[in-house]
């Protein structure tokens, strides 16, 4: 489904890609596929206790173990102050990273690394690990929002005082940050509303799932730099937050990127590099470090569990006058959730005049919490999305007609602030709704649920270099890891603007010292950021060749215009001049031809998602079937479809997993207790259905293909629209995630006698 589109040549077609031949074949090297001579095997040692003072750590007896060559802790980092700063798409604070990285004078949950080890074998390195004695203090401990902010709550952080300008009192407090929107008068619009529904939910944390864990080598030499090779989705943003937390310039730091085995926000910070380059200086030699499975789980930071409240307001016409939501989110032991970009989307898909959003951001003795696919999003949709349901059943409405009357489009002012420019939110709900699935029959114990998602998207820092070889051939340089398919969209904007064929194109993912800045790979910026310098720099290509081409002809630079590839004399008196033919006489007229673009990428296209979904609810096990799911998403153009469509389809598994098995659970220590791919239950290919794609194209106008970006708003609405299908299977509307078997049991079993359609949950 598309708007306003322009036919390209190599724009838009489902090219083969340029890494997949390696991948298939297993020659991809990823993070811990690197082996250096003479390497080391590292070891972290992690507390076992939720909350608790470190009184002494006592390391020589590992020292002597043999094997051990470096054992390093506390005194081994430098002091960081407290200084926050953009990292990529999201807010560090450096003092919290270095802390969490190695724990000072306190644990904070467990898993948090205490000490770390390198020897000259994993057996060894597990020895001396077990031979380092920790003289802990145990405290109390909270993991949930309502233990944090209960008034008896044991303080996690004697020197956080929430941020807060409205607070009456200045305290040390569990909470970290108050976040505050507000726009109009929204008691009065609620007095005023015919309908007012409001509903309070529960969501658990989940982790992003990725496959391969963290993994990095590092080799310090003895001038004082070290190289590192690491899964990331930013080895930019790893060469400055290490370096950062070590006090070191970032040109000591080389990072080399590796391929990434998944990262969906979780690979957007740094764990195990600082220890790696400490443990090789003190060893002298290269070291690895590969988390466990196991400690992915308890020491990686989770999408962060929430408790939110909304209310929602609108007159008889369907017409939502009033919207309110307040939300607590876990970051776990560190400030730093997704609370605030989760009051920026949870009524960003809507037209509301009168809007009041708080968020708090909540720290507990469990895993700093990490971004997420959208993070923030999917929670905030999963709450609104489910009460705007009940407002369309209330008023005798169709869901996705509610959806349309109040949708934002260009010109609407958004409730987190700016004005929307050209959007395609109204085109997703006209997609679904006009397509099969919508009017297809269910049968008993079947339902049907829609819901819609926002996501900003991102444009940030990007460089890229394209270098012309003599043969005519390209090679591009770029600095931002490819996770789903980004050399491709490379290569197709490059051949569209050089106008030579996408496999005469060689993208390439190179390390620090190779090409300029590169901020992460996240926030769905790549294609669009990174692309954006592409074409700059084909651009630039072109505009040299057109020159190289005039001095071989010895007319005006004006005269020669650049149509497939080829220099053309505008009076067609001179015979055209390939790409190669120019390469090939570079050096007559000037020079290698090359060029590089480097921007911070403006014009950012923000993406809506609506979805819909069949299950089917067995009533005696409440186990819930996905039967049908299907997905329109506005990319702006979809440079190349097949990985757009592979983006829709992966956001919307992974909403699946959230919806309806994928949680955190504690005991009452504070350990996690499926900590495991066996005990973690993320979906398998037997619990999906075939995900339908529509790709819906309304080219975002700041860019020039059009694009917006397509990796994270998949997955914001998926836990709603499920939501929404099981409470029209059942008649119980499930306000706790995950909606497990289980708890749809439970919920029916409560059902009232009468079998009225009782909310519950």
């Amino acid at each position: 489904m598309t708007a306003d589109v322009t036919p390209y040549k190599w724009v838009g077609t489902r090219s083969i890609r340029p890494d997949g031949l390696e991948k298939v074949t297993g020659r991809a090297r990823f993070g811990a596929d690197y082996h250096l001579p003479g390497m080391l095997v590292g070891v972290v040692l992690r507390s076992p206790h939720a909350h608790a003072t470190i009184r002494s750590i006592d390391t020589s007896a590992a020292l002597e173990v043999p094997g051990v060559k470096a054992v390093i802790t506390r005194d081994d980092f430098p002091e960081i102050t407290s200084e926050e700063a953009m990292s990529g798409e999201s807010v560090v604070d450096y003092r919290d990273l270095s802390r969490n990285i190695m724990a000072r004078d306190k644990v904070l949950y467990i898993g948090h690394p205490v000490a770390a080890i390198a020897a000259t074998t994993r057996r060894a390195a597990e020895e001396g690990a077990r031979a380092i004695a920790v003289d802990y203090e145990v405290h109390p401990h909270v993991l949930t929002v309502d233990e944090a902010m209960a008034p008896d709550a044991p303080i996690l952080h004697h020197d956080l005082i929430t941020n807060d300008p409205e607070a009456e009192t200045r305290g040390p407090s569990n909470v970290g940050k108050r976040h505050f929107f507000d726009r109009g008068n929204v008691r009065a619009a609620f007095d005023e509303s015919d309908v007012v529904i409001e509903r309070e939910f529960k969501i658990r944390p989940v982790h992003q799932g990725y496959i391969e864990p963290h993994a990095v080598v590092a080799d310090t030499d003895e001038d004082g730099r070290s190289v590192v090779w690491c899964s990331s989705q930013g080895h930019f943003l790893v060469r400055t937050l290490t370096a950062t937390v070590l006090k070191w310039e970032p040109s000591r730091l080389k990072v080399v990127p590796a391929e990434i085995g998944g990262g969906f926000g979780g690979k957007t910070t740094i764990y195990l590099e600082p220890l790696a380059i400490i443990l090789s200086a003190r060893a002298g030699r290269p070291v690895k470090l590969v988390m466990s499975r196991q400690e992915v789980f308890q020491a990686s930071g989770p999408n962060p569990g929430a408790r939110v409240r909304v209310t929602i307001g609108a007159n008889s016409d369907g017409t939502i006058i009033g919207a309110e939501a307040w939300m607590a989110f876990e970051a776990g032991a560190f400030p730093g959730s997704a609370v605030g970009a989760a009051c920026q989307t949870v009524f960003a898909p809507y037209d509301i005049p009168n809007v009041g959003i708080e968020g708090l951001d909540v720290v507990l003795n469990t895993p700093k919490a990490a971004a997420y696919r959208a993070p923030g999003a999917p929670i905030a949709a999963f709450a609104v999305e489910t009460v705007l349901d009940e407002v369309a059943e209330a008023l005798s409405l169709d869901p996705i007609e509610l959806r349309y009357r109040n949708a934002a489009e260009e010109g609407v002012a958004s409730t987190y602030g700016p004005t929307f420019k050209r959007i395609g939110f109204k085109e997703t709900l006209e997609a679904i709704r006009s397509h099969a699935h919508h009017a297809a029959p269910l049968k008993a114990n079947q339902g049907r649920g829609v819901a819609s998602g926002f996501w900003f998207n991102a444009g940030l820092d990007s460089t890229a270099t394209v270098n012309i070889h003599e043969d005519g051939t390209a090679s591009l340089l770029i600095g931002s890891p490819d996770i789903g398919g980004s050399r491709a969209s490379m290569a197709l904007m490059a051949a569209e603007e050089l106008g030579i064929d996408q496999e005469r194109i060689r993208p390439s993912i190179v390390d620090t010292d190779s090409v300029g800045f590169n901020d992460v790979t996240g926030g769905s910026r790549t294609t669009f950021a990174t692309g954006m310098a592409v074409v700059e720099a084909c651009r630039d290509v072109v505009a040299t060749a057109r020159q190289r081409a005039a001095t071989l002809w010895a007319v005006d630079v004006e005269e020669v215009e650049w149509q497939g590839g080829r220099a053309q004399h505008l009076s067609g008196s001179k015979p055209p001049l390939t790409l190669t033919e120019i390469a090939r006489s570079a050096a007559k007229t000037g020079g290698p031809i090359a060029a590089t673009a480097a921007l911070t990428a403006r014009g950012v296209g923000v993406a809506f998602s609506t979805q819909i979904c069949d299950v089917e609810v067995d009533p005696e096990t409440g186990h819930v079937k996905i039967l049908r799911y299907t997905i329109a998403q506005d990319a702006g153009r979809a440079i190349h479809p097949s990985y757009v469509e592979g983006q829709m389809q992966g956001g919307v598994a992974q909403g699946i997993g959230w919806a309806l098995n994928e949680e955190y659970v504690y005991d009452e220590t504070g350990r996690m207790e499926n900590s495991s791919f066996l005990d973690y239950r993320m979906p398998v290919a037997s619990d999906l259905p075939m995900i339908d794609t529509v790709i819906v194209e309304v080219p975002n106008p700041g860019h020039p293909y059009g694009v917006r970006g397509v990796g994270e708003v998949g997955i914001v609405p998926t836990t709603a629209a499920i939501a929404n299908a099981i409470y029209d299977a059942t008649g119980i509307r499930m306000r706790e995630l995950p909606m497990s078997a289980v708890r749809v049991h439970s919920a029916i079993e409560r059902r009232s006698d009468d079998g009225t359609r009782t909310p519950v949950g």
